[in-house]
């Protein structure tokens, strides 16, 4: 993934599109989902500047299950590992292309300790309009410092995210 990292206002489709995309992912997934997906990351945070593209997230029991990776291209997701991905026992896809993606899935196992920080972390900014303006300046720093170098702009949205966990 090497798109430009271009922090934009709140736009009210976010939650359309992620719409749109969830009964497909659920029903690909479906065999293995152990919860509903979820619209997770900035553009699921009304009001809060994000780049322009929707997390998602789902939960499965075990990753030892065939399938799931066929099953998500057969929609047209794009299987997209990511540094880190196996530490965090998780899986993600992109749709419709790595290079033009609209929409990221980030796939956890159930007992991954991860995803439910993601959840905690969206809650608390929906929740903290002052902590939230705070993140998107934090986030327009690090693209503007350098809108290319991804690990540096996740490395420098680190400290503030586990500052609120």
């Amino acid at each position: 993934m090497t798109e430009q990292i271009q922090i934009l206002p709140y736009d009210p489709t976010w939650p359309d599109a992620f719409e749109r995309e969830r009964p497909r992912v659920e029903s690909a997934l479906l065999p293995w989902l152990s919860a509903p997906v979820e619209h997770i990351g900035s553009t699921a945070v009304p009001g809060l500047a994000a780049k322009p593209i929707i997390d998602m997230m789902a939960r499965v029991e075990d990753f030892a299950a065939a399938g799931i990776v066929a099953s998500m291209a057969s929609i047209g997701w794009v299987h997209a590992p990511e540094p880190g991905d196996e530490e965090a026992r998780k899986w993600s896809f992109c749709f419709p292309t790595t290079a033009g993606r609209t929409h990221h899935l980030h796939i956890y196992e159930s007992t991954s300790d991860f995803w439910p920080r993601l959840i905690a972390f969206r809650e608390h900014l929906r929740t903290h309009p002052d902590d939230a303006a705070t993140y998107a300046q934090v986030k327009q720093m690090l693209a503007a410092a350098d809108p290319h170098d991804r690990p540096r702009y996740r490395a420098g949205k680190a400290p503030f995210i586990e500052a609120l966990s």
